[in-house]
Protein backbone atom coordinates (compact mmCIF):
# COMPACT_ATOMS: atom_id res chain seq x y z
CA UNK A 1 0.00 0.00 0.00
CA UNK A 2 1.61 3.43 -0.85
CA UNK A 3 0.33 5.86 2.03
CA UNK A 4 1.16 8.77 0.98
CA UNK A 5 -1.17 11.50 1.03
CA UNK A 6 -0.34 12.90 -2.27
CA UNK A 7 -0.22 9.72 -4.41
CA UNK A 8 -3.47 7.88 -5.76
CA UNK A 9 -4.08 4.45 -3.77
CA UNK A 10 -2.76 1.84 -5.51
CA UNK A 11 -5.59 -1.03 -4.23
CA UNK A 12 -8.33 -2.13 -6.79
CA UNK A 13 -11.39 -3.60 -5.47
CA UNK A 14 -13.87 -6.06 -7.57
CA UNK A 15 -17.31 -4.84 -6.92
CA UNK A 16 -20.54 -6.84 -7.74
CA UNK A 17 -24.09 -5.99 -6.89
CA UNK A 18 -26.04 -8.14 -4.32
CA UNK A 19 -29.49 -8.85 -4.83
CA UNK A 20 -31.26 -8.54 -1.19
CA UNK A 21 -33.87 -11.03 -2.27
CA UNK A 22 -32.56 -14.11 -4.23
CA UNK A 23 -28.63 -13.06 -3.50
CA UNK A 24 -27.57 -12.76 -7.18
CA UNK A 25 -24.49 -11.47 -7.77
CA UNK A 26 -24.47 -8.89 -11.19
CA UNK A 27 -21.81 -7.58 -13.39
CA UNK A 28 -21.18 -3.39 -12.58
CA UNK A 29 -20.32 -3.40 -16.32
CA UNK A 30 -24.44 -2.70 -16.84
CA UNK A 31 -26.48 -0.42 -14.56
CA UNK A 32 -29.06 -2.13 -12.53
CA UNK A 33 -31.36 -0.77 -10.23
CA UNK A 34 -32.84 -3.67 -9.33
CA UNK A 35 -32.33 -7.11 -9.55
CA UNK A 36 -33.35 -8.33 -13.25
CA UNK A 37 -34.70 -11.93 -11.43
CA UNK A 38 -36.46 -10.79 -8.65
CA UNK A 39 -36.68 -7.37 -8.44
CA UNK A 40 -35.40 -6.74 -5.16
CA UNK A 41 -33.16 -3.87 -4.71
CA UNK A 42 -29.20 -4.04 -4.87
CA UNK A 43 -26.19 -3.37 -3.01
CA UNK A 44 -22.56 -3.09 -3.97
CA UNK A 45 -20.12 -5.04 -2.49
CA UNK A 46 -16.41 -5.22 -3.19
CA UNK A 47 -15.26 -8.84 -3.41
CA UNK A 48 -11.62 -8.23 -2.43
CA UNK A 49 -12.67 -5.80 1.04
CA UNK A 50 -11.40 -8.68 2.91
CA UNK A 51 -8.09 -7.92 1.55
CA UNK A 52 -7.99 -4.59 3.46
CA UNK A 53 -7.83 -5.86 6.74
CA UNK A 54 -4.20 -6.96 5.89
CA UNK A 55 -3.43 -3.47 7.12
CA UNK A 56 -4.17 -2.66 10.80
CA UNK A 57 -6.76 -0.12 11.80
CA UNK A 58 -4.48 2.31 12.99
CA UNK A 59 -2.41 2.05 9.71
CA UNK A 60 -5.90 3.01 8.32
CA UNK A 61 -6.45 5.52 10.69
CA UNK A 62 -2.63 7.35 9.54
CA UNK A 63 -3.69 6.89 6.32
CA UNK A 64 -6.97 8.87 6.23
CA UNK A 65 -5.73 11.30 8.31
CA UNK A 66 -2.85 12.21 6.22
CA UNK A 67 -4.77 12.47 3.12
CA UNK A 68 -7.03 15.17 5.13
CA UNK A 69 -3.77 16.98 3.73
CA UNK A 70 -3.76 16.14 -0.23
CA UNK A 71 -3.06 18.45 -3.02
CA UNK A 72 -5.21 16.51 -5.20
CA UNK A 73 -9.00 17.06 -6.43
CA UNK A 74 -9.70 12.99 -6.59
CA UNK A 75 -8.78 12.24 -3.03
CA UNK A 76 -9.80 15.88 -2.09
CA UNK A 77 -13.88 15.27 -1.22
CA UNK A 78 -15.27 12.30 -0.60
CA UNK A 79 -12.82 9.63 -1.96
CA UNK A 80 -10.17 10.86 0.48
CA UNK A 81 -12.06 7.07 1.39
CA UNK A 82 -11.19 5.69 -2.00
CA UNK A 83 -11.00 2.07 -0.75
CA UNK A 84 -13.85 1.45 1.59
CA UNK A 85 -16.09 3.88 -1.17
CA UNK A 86 -15.39 2.46 -4.87
CA UNK A 87 -12.19 1.60 -5.35
CA UNK A 88 -12.69 0.49 -8.93
CA UNK A 89 -12.26 4.19 -10.01
CA UNK A 90 -9.43 5.98 -11.88
CA UNK A 91 -8.54 9.35 -11.24
CA UNK A 92 -9.51 11.21 -14.32
CA UNK A 93 -13.02 9.31 -13.80
CA UNK A 94 -13.76 11.24 -10.79
CA UNK A 95 -15.78 13.91 -10.49
CA UNK A 96 -15.50 16.10 -7.31
CA UNK A 97 -17.18 19.82 -6.42
CA UNK A 98 -16.31 20.02 -3.25
CA UNK A 99 -18.52 17.36 -2.00
CA UNK A 100 -17.28 16.44 1.60
CA UNK A 101 -16.02 17.32 4.51
CA UNK A 102 -18.58 19.07 5.81
CA UNK A 103 -17.78 20.30 9.46
CA UNK A 104 -19.42 19.30 12.00
CA UNK A 105 -20.72 22.15 14.87
CA UNK A 106 -20.95 21.81 18.30
CA UNK A 107 -23.99 23.30 19.89
CA UNK A 108 -23.81 26.60 21.62
CA UNK A 109 -23.89 26.21 25.78
CA UNK A 110 -27.54 27.66 25.77
CA UNK A 111 -28.54 25.51 23.26
CA UNK A 112 -26.69 22.56 24.91
CA UNK A 113 -28.34 23.84 28.45
CA UNK A 114 -31.79 24.09 27.32
CA UNK A 115 -32.09 20.72 25.78
CA UNK A 116 -29.90 18.63 28.23
CA UNK A 117 -27.55 16.89 26.11
CA UNK A 118 -24.52 17.21 24.66
CA UNK A 119 -24.90 17.75 20.57
CA UNK A 120 -23.52 19.11 17.78
CA UNK A 121 -24.79 19.54 14.06
CA UNK A 122 -22.93 18.21 10.53
CA UNK A 123 -23.56 20.33 8.32
CA UNK A 124 -24.07 18.76 5.17
CA UNK A 125 -25.73 21.59 4.07
CA UNK A 126 -22.61 23.11 3.56
CA UNK A 127 -22.19 20.78 0.16
CA UNK A 128 -22.08 22.27 -3.44
CA UNK A 129 -25.25 22.26 -4.22
CA UNK A 130 -26.40 22.21 -0.17
CA UNK A 131 -27.27 19.31 0.63
CA UNK A 132 -26.26 15.96 1.10
CA UNK A 133 -27.06 14.35 -1.86
CA UNK A 134 -23.84 15.30 -3.16
CA UNK A 135 -21.90 12.73 -1.72
CA UNK A 136 -24.21 9.84 -3.48
CA UNK A 137 -24.09 12.39 -6.59
CA UNK A 138 -20.21 12.02 -6.38
CA UNK A 139 -20.05 8.87 -6.58
CA UNK A 140 -22.70 7.93 -9.32
CA UNK A 141 -21.32 10.74 -11.59
CA UNK A 142 -17.68 9.23 -11.27
CA UNK A 143 -18.72 5.92 -12.28
CA UNK A 144 -21.46 6.85 -15.03
CA UNK A 145 -18.11 9.30 -16.07
CA UNK A 146 -16.07 5.83 -16.23
CA UNK A 147 -18.77 3.69 -18.24
CA UNK A 148 -18.99 6.60 -20.84
CA UNK A 149 -15.01 6.93 -21.47
CA UNK A 150 -14.94 2.87 -21.33
CA UNK A 151 -18.10 2.44 -23.85
CA UNK A 152 -17.93 5.38 -25.59
CA UNK A 153 -21.07 6.22 -25.22
CA UNK A 154 -22.55 9.83 -27.27
CA UNK A 155 -25.70 10.11 -24.97
CA UNK A 156 -26.67 9.25 -21.24
CA UNK A 157 -29.99 10.38 -20.06
CA UNK A 158 -30.15 10.72 -16.39
CA UNK A 159 -33.53 10.53 -14.66
CA UNK A 160 -34.45 10.86 -10.64
CA UNK A 161 -37.46 11.66 -8.95
CA UNK A 162 -36.86 14.33 -6.09
CA UNK A 163 -38.83 16.27 -3.19
CA UNK A 164 -35.77 18.93 -3.80
CA UNK A 165 -32.58 18.22 -2.87
CA UNK A 166 -31.96 15.24 -5.21
CA UNK A 167 -33.06 16.61 -8.56
CA UNK A 168 -30.99 19.82 -7.63
CA UNK A 169 -27.72 17.78 -7.11
CA UNK A 170 -28.50 15.08 -10.61
CA UNK A 171 -28.55 18.99 -12.26
CA UNK A 172 -25.62 20.43 -10.75
CA UNK A 173 -23.48 17.13 -11.34
CA UNK A 174 -24.62 16.30 -14.77
CA UNK A 175 -23.72 20.38 -15.61
CA UNK A 176 -20.46 19.72 -14.32
CA UNK A 177 -20.13 16.59 -16.21
CA UNK A 178 -21.47 17.49 -19.39
CA UNK A 179 -20.90 15.81 -22.74
CA UNK A 180 -23.10 12.89 -23.15
CA UNK A 181 -24.68 13.42 -19.74
CA UNK A 182 -27.94 15.14 -20.01
CA UNK A 183 -30.10 15.45 -16.57
CA UNK A 184 -34.03 15.22 -16.20
CA UNK A 185 -35.90 15.54 -13.12
CA UNK A 186 -39.10 14.88 -11.85
CA UNK A 187 -40.98 16.82 -9.64
CA UNK A 188 -44.15 16.58 -7.55
CA UNK A 189 -46.19 20.00 -8.62
CA UNK A 190 -46.44 22.27 -6.20
CA UNK A 191 -44.53 20.16 -2.96
CA UNK A 192 -40.96 21.82 -4.21
CA UNK A 193 -39.72 24.99 -2.67
CA UNK A 194 -39.08 27.88 -5.08
CA UNK A 195 -35.25 27.49 -3.79
CA UNK A 196 -34.68 24.24 -4.64
CA UNK A 197 -37.15 24.71 -8.06
CA UNK A 198 -34.79 27.26 -8.92
CA UNK A 199 -31.50 25.00 -9.01
CA UNK A 200 -32.13 22.25 -11.63
CA UNK A 201 -33.70 24.96 -13.84
CA UNK A 202 -30.34 27.11 -13.18
CA UNK A 203 -28.18 24.14 -14.39
CA UNK A 204 -30.01 23.74 -17.30
CA UNK A 205 -32.11 20.24 -16.64
CA UNK A 206 -35.55 19.35 -17.96
CA UNK A 207 -37.63 20.02 -15.30
CA UNK A 208 -41.04 17.64 -15.46
CA UNK A 209 -43.75 18.38 -13.06
CA UNK A 210 -46.02 15.58 -12.38
CA UNK A 211 -49.50 15.42 -10.02
CA UNK A 212 -49.09 13.57 -6.66
CA UNK A 213 -46.18 13.42 -4.37
CA UNK A 214 -42.69 12.21 -4.75
CA UNK A 215 -44.11 8.42 -4.38
CA UNK A 216 -46.23 8.94 -7.70
CA UNK A 217 -42.59 10.31 -9.15
CA UNK A 218 -40.53 7.74 -8.27
CA UNK A 219 -43.03 4.89 -9.66
CA UNK A 220 -42.60 6.95 -13.02
CA UNK A 221 -38.82 6.74 -12.83
CA UNK A 222 -38.62 3.09 -11.69
CA UNK A 223 -41.05 2.66 -14.67
CA UNK A 224 -38.54 4.19 -17.01
CA UNK A 225 -35.43 2.93 -15.93
CA UNK A 226 -36.89 -0.93 -16.32
CA UNK A 227 -38.19 -0.20 -19.90
CA UNK A 228 -35.55 2.27 -21.66
CA UNK A 229 -31.75 3.47 -21.28
CA UNK A 230 -31.74 5.94 -19.11
CA UNK A 231 -29.24 5.92 -15.46
CA UNK A 232 -31.98 6.42 -13.12
CA UNK A 233 -30.23 8.81 -9.72
CA UNK A 234 -32.46 7.86 -6.94
CA UNK A 235 -30.95 6.19 -4.06
CA UNK A 236 -32.52 3.08 -5.42
CA UNK A 237 -29.01 3.64 -7.25
CA UNK A 238 -26.39 1.28 -4.96
CA UNK A 239 -23.46 3.98 -6.31
CA UNK A 240 -25.39 6.47 -4.19
CA UNK A 241 -25.33 4.57 -1.21
CA UNK A 242 -21.74 3.84 -1.33
CA UNK A 243 -20.94 7.66 -1.74
CA UNK A 244 -23.57 8.52 1.22
CA UNK A 245 -21.45 6.20 3.57
CA UNK A 246 -18.72 8.71 3.37
CA UNK A 247 -20.83 10.82 6.07
CA UNK A 248 -19.76 7.94 8.76
CA UNK A 249 -15.92 8.23 7.89
CA UNK A 250 -16.44 11.87 8.33
CA UNK A 251 -17.92 11.48 11.21
CA UNK A 252 -15.70 8.91 12.93
CA UNK A 253 -12.60 10.68 11.64
CA UNK A 254 -13.98 14.19 13.23
CA UNK A 255 -14.26 12.50 16.85
CA UNK A 256 -10.42 10.82 16.54
CA UNK A 257 -12.35 7.66 15.34
CA UNK A 258 -13.98 7.32 18.91
CA UNK A 259 -17.63 6.99 18.75
CA UNK A 260 -18.63 4.72 20.93
CA UNK A 261 -19.98 7.67 22.99
CA UNK A 262 -22.22 8.79 19.84
CA UNK A 263 -25.87 8.89 19.30
CA UNK A 264 -26.24 9.68 15.33
CA UNK A 265 -29.63 10.80 14.53
CA UNK A 266 -31.02 11.01 10.95
CA UNK A 267 -34.21 11.45 8.70
CA UNK A 268 -35.39 8.33 7.09
CA UNK A 269 -37.05 10.01 4.22
CA UNK A 270 -36.42 7.27 1.81
CA UNK A 271 -34.03 5.55 3.82
CA UNK A 272 -31.00 5.93 1.60
CA UNK A 273 -28.69 8.54 4.22
CA UNK A 274 -29.67 6.23 7.45
CA UNK A 275 -28.71 2.72 5.55
CA UNK A 276 -24.99 3.99 4.11
CA UNK A 277 -24.21 5.27 7.28
CA UNK A 278 -24.82 2.26 8.79
CA UNK A 279 -23.03 0.34 6.06
CA UNK A 280 -20.18 3.02 6.51
CA UNK A 281 -19.86 2.78 10.28
CA UNK A 282 -19.84 -1.38 9.41
CA UNK A 283 -16.75 -0.79 7.36
CA UNK A 284 -14.47 1.06 9.79
CA UNK A 285 -15.61 -1.25 12.98
CA UNK A 286 -14.82 -4.35 10.49
CA UNK A 287 -11.21 -3.25 9.36
CA UNK A 288 -10.53 -2.28 13.45
CA UNK A 289 -10.66 1.65 12.24
CA UNK A 290 -13.41 1.97 15.12
CA UNK A 291 -13.89 0.03 18.11
CA UNK A 292 -17.26 0.05 18.90
CA UNK A 293 -20.60 1.51 16.89
CA UNK A 294 -22.09 3.97 17.32
CA UNK A 295 -25.78 4.16 18.26
CA UNK A 296 -28.37 4.99 15.04
CA UNK A 297 -31.88 7.37 15.36
CA UNK A 298 -33.71 7.36 12.41
CA UNK A 299 -36.23 9.99 12.56
CA UNK A 300 -39.59 10.13 10.65
CA UNK A 301 -42.70 12.41 10.56
CA UNK A 302 -45.99 11.24 12.06
CA UNK A 303 -46.95 12.47 8.27
CA UNK A 304 -45.13 9.95 6.57
CA UNK A 305 -43.63 7.24 9.42
CA UNK A 306 -43.65 3.56 7.42
CA UNK A 307 -40.19 2.69 9.20
CA UNK A 308 -41.38 3.99 12.46
CA UNK A 309 -44.48 1.99 11.97
CA UNK A 310 -42.41 -1.24 11.58
CA UNK A 311 -39.90 -1.31 14.38
CA UNK A 312 -42.34 0.05 17.03
CA UNK A 313 -42.71 -3.72 17.24
CA UNK A 314 -40.51 -5.47 19.66
CA UNK A 315 -40.86 -8.52 18.29
CA UNK A 316 -39.11 -9.13 14.51
CA UNK A 317 -41.20 -12.12 14.04
CA UNK A 318 -44.38 -9.85 14.29
CA UNK A 319 -43.41 -7.12 12.39
CA UNK A 320 -44.79 -5.90 8.91
CA UNK A 321 -43.56 -3.61 6.86
CA UNK A 322 -46.97 -1.41 5.21
CA UNK A 323 -46.68 1.86 2.82
CA UNK A 324 -48.98 4.54 4.17
CA UNK A 325 -49.93 7.84 2.56
CA UNK A 326 -48.49 11.05 3.39
CA UNK A 327 -49.76 14.36 4.56
CA UNK A 328 -47.92 17.75 4.07
CA UNK A 329 -44.45 18.04 6.02
CA UNK A 330 -42.22 20.65 6.59
CA UNK A 331 -39.43 18.25 6.26
CA UNK A 332 -40.43 17.36 2.67
CA UNK A 333 -37.79 15.16 2.14
CA UNK A 334 -39.57 13.20 5.05
CA UNK A 335 -42.84 12.80 2.70
CA UNK A 336 -42.54 9.41 1.72
CA UNK A 337 -44.74 6.40 2.51
CA UNK A 338 -42.93 4.01 1.05
CA UNK A 339 -39.01 4.55 1.35
CA UNK A 340 -37.34 2.39 -1.56
CA UNK A 341 -34.46 1.99 0.23
CA UNK A 342 -36.84 -0.02 2.97
CA UNK A 343 -35.08 -3.59 2.37
CA UNK A 344 -31.92 -2.29 2.65
CA UNK A 345 -32.32 -0.76 6.18
CA UNK A 346 -33.98 -4.12 7.19
CA UNK A 347 -30.69 -5.75 6.49
CA UNK A 348 -27.96 -3.58 7.67
CA UNK A 349 -30.05 -3.14 10.99
CA UNK A 350 -30.06 -6.97 11.72
CA UNK A 351 -26.07 -6.47 10.80
CA UNK A 352 -25.60 -3.39 12.51
CA UNK A 353 -27.21 -5.35 15.91
CA UNK A 354 -25.15 -8.96 14.93
CA UNK A 355 -22.20 -6.86 15.30
CA UNK A 356 -22.46 -4.13 17.69
CA UNK A 357 -25.51 -5.73 20.21
CA UNK A 358 -29.38 -4.63 20.72
CA UNK A 359 -30.16 -1.30 21.06
CA UNK A 360 -28.37 0.31 18.74
CA UNK A 361 -30.86 1.29 16.33
CA UNK A 362 -34.11 3.24 17.15
CA UNK A 363 -36.36 4.82 15.21
CA UNK A 364 -38.51 7.66 16.94
CA UNK A 365 -41.28 9.58 15.71
CA UNK A 366 -42.06 13.49 15.77
CA UNK A 367 -44.69 15.82 15.01
CA UNK A 368 -44.89 18.48 12.63
CA UNK A 369 -45.33 21.32 15.15
CA UNK A 370 -42.29 19.36 16.66
CA UNK A 371 -40.09 19.92 13.43
CA UNK A 372 -40.59 23.49 12.47
CA UNK A 373 -40.14 24.75 15.87
CA UNK A 374 -36.70 22.82 16.58
CA UNK A 375 -35.54 23.96 13.18
CA UNK A 376 -36.26 27.65 14.66
CA UNK A 377 -34.44 26.46 18.28
CA UNK A 378 -31.34 25.34 16.56
CA UNK A 379 -30.90 28.71 14.23
CA UNK A 380 -31.64 31.10 16.83
CA UNK A 381 -28.48 29.38 18.36
CA UNK A 382 -26.41 29.92 16.06
CA UNK A 383 -26.94 26.77 13.13
CA UNK A 384 -28.26 26.79 9.61
CA UNK A 385 -30.39 24.17 10.50
CA UNK A 386 -32.90 23.21 7.53
CA UNK A 387 -36.17 21.56 8.62
CA UNK A 388 -34.38 17.81 8.00
CA UNK A 389 -32.24 19.14 10.60
CA UNK A 390 -35.45 20.49 12.74
CA UNK A 391 -36.56 16.82 12.14
CA UNK A 392 -33.47 15.47 14.33
CA UNK A 393 -33.14 18.07 17.01
CA UNK A 394 -37.13 17.35 17.89
CA UNK A 395 -36.15 13.55 17.38
CA UNK A 396 -33.39 14.03 19.82
CA UNK A 397 -36.17 15.51 22.40
CA UNK A 398 -38.42 13.00 21.51
CA UNK A 399 -35.52 10.18 22.38
CA UNK A 400 -35.01 11.90 25.59
CA UNK A 401 -38.70 12.03 26.55
CA UNK A 402 -38.85 7.99 26.17
CA UNK A 403 -35.57 7.91 27.91
CA UNK A 404 -33.74 6.47 25.04
CA UNK A 405 -30.47 8.58 25.48
CA UNK A 406 -27.52 8.23 28.22
CA UNK A 407 -26.78 11.32 29.79
CA UNK A 408 -23.08 11.19 28.71
CA UNK A 409 -24.20 10.41 24.90
CA UNK A 410 -22.80 13.00 22.53
CA UNK A 411 -25.58 13.39 19.73
CA UNK A 412 -24.65 14.19 16.22
CA UNK A 413 -27.44 15.64 14.12
CA UNK A 414 -27.74 15.75 10.20
CA UNK A 415 -28.46 18.96 9.09
CA UNK A 416 -29.08 17.37 5.55
CA UNK A 417 -29.36 20.80 3.56
CA UNK A 418 -28.97 24.25 3.80
CA UNK A 419 -31.82 26.75 6.17
CA UNK A 420 -31.62 29.06 3.37
CA UNK A 421 -33.74 25.83 1.00
CA UNK A 422 -36.60 25.68 3.30
CA UNK A 423 -36.40 29.42 4.60
CA UNK A 424 -40.86 29.86 3.56
CA UNK A 425 -41.13 27.14 5.68
CA UNK A 426 -40.34 29.92 8.67
CA UNK A 427 -42.03 32.40 6.86
CA UNK A 428 -45.52 30.76 7.39
CA UNK A 429 -44.56 29.64 10.74
CA UNK A 430 -44.26 33.58 11.53
CA UNK A 431 -47.20 34.60 9.04
CA UNK A 432 -49.22 32.04 10.40
CA UNK A 433 -50.05 30.94 7.01
CA UNK A 434 -49.44 27.39 7.08
CA UNK A 435 -52.82 25.75 5.63
CA UNK A 436 -54.39 23.26 8.17
CA UNK A 437 -53.05 20.20 6.80
CA UNK A 438 -49.95 20.58 8.17
CA UNK A 439 -50.90 20.85 11.66
CA UNK A 440 -49.16 23.65 12.89
CA UNK A 441 -49.82 26.50 14.85
CA UNK A 442 -47.35 29.32 15.57
CA UNK A 443 -46.02 30.43 19.22
CA UNK A 444 -46.18 34.07 19.73
CA UNK A 445 -42.34 34.06 21.51
CA UNK A 446 -41.00 32.20 18.54
CA UNK A 447 -43.02 34.95 15.68
CA UNK A 448 -40.09 37.04 14.62
CA UNK A 449 -40.82 39.51 12.21
CA UNK A 450 -39.92 43.38 11.03
CA UNK A 451 -40.37 45.91 12.39
CA UNK A 452 -41.09 49.40 10.48
CA UNK A 453 -39.26 52.62 12.10
CA UNK A 454 -40.69 55.39 9.73
CA UNK A 455 -42.93 55.58 6.75
CA UNK A 456 -41.77 56.53 3.06
CA UNK A 457 -44.38 59.53 3.26
CA UNK A 458 -42.28 60.79 6.33
CA UNK A 459 -38.86 60.48 4.67
CA UNK A 460 -39.87 62.56 1.78
CA UNK A 461 -41.53 65.21 3.82
CA UNK A 462 -38.39 65.70 6.26
CA UNK A 463 -35.18 66.48 5.19
CA UNK A 464 -32.30 64.60 4.98
CA UNK A 465 -30.55 65.14 8.87
CA UNK A 466 -34.25 65.98 10.39
CA UNK A 467 -35.23 62.52 9.28
CA UNK A 468 -31.89 60.66 9.75
CA UNK A 469 -32.19 61.98 13.46
CA UNK A 470 -36.15 61.35 14.14
CA UNK A 471 -35.84 57.52 12.86
CA UNK A 472 -32.17 57.20 15.25
CA UNK A 473 -34.38 58.45 17.85
CA UNK A 474 -37.52 55.59 16.80
CA UNK A 475 -34.95 53.01 17.22
CA UNK A 476 -33.34 54.27 20.24
CA UNK A 477 -37.13 53.93 21.48
CA UNK A 478 -38.00 50.87 20.58
CA UNK A 479 -34.56 48.94 21.85
CA UNK A 480 -34.56 51.04 25.10
CA UNK A 481 -31.51 53.16 24.40
CA UNK A 482 -30.00 55.21 27.24
CA UNK A 483 -28.85 58.51 25.63
CA UNK A 484 -25.60 59.32 26.51
CA UNK A 485 -26.20 62.96 27.81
Amino acid sequence: MNNHYDSFPKHRGHLVYVCLGCKARLDIAELHYACPRCGEILLLEDERFHELGATAGSQWREVFDLRAATRRPELKGIFRFYELIAPVLEPEDIVWLGEGNTPIIPASSALRDLVGQPLAFKNDGQNPSASFKDRGMACAFSYLKALVRRHGWDQVLTVCASTGDTSASAALYAAYVGGAVKSVVLLPQGKVTPQQLAQPLGSGAVVLELPGVFDDCMKVVEHLAENYRVALLNSKNAWRILGQESYAFETAQHYAWNVADKAVFVPIGNAGNVTAIMGGFLKLHYLGIIEALPRIFGVQSAHANPVFRYYREDDPDKREYRPVPVQASVAQAAMIGNPVSFPRVKHLVKQYEQVGGAGLFHVVQVEEQAIVEAMLLANRHGHIACTQGGECLAGLLRAKELGLLRKDELAVLDATAHSLKFIGFQEMYFEDAFPPEYEISPRSELVNRPRKVSSVEEKARLGEQEYTIKAARSVAELLGLQSRN
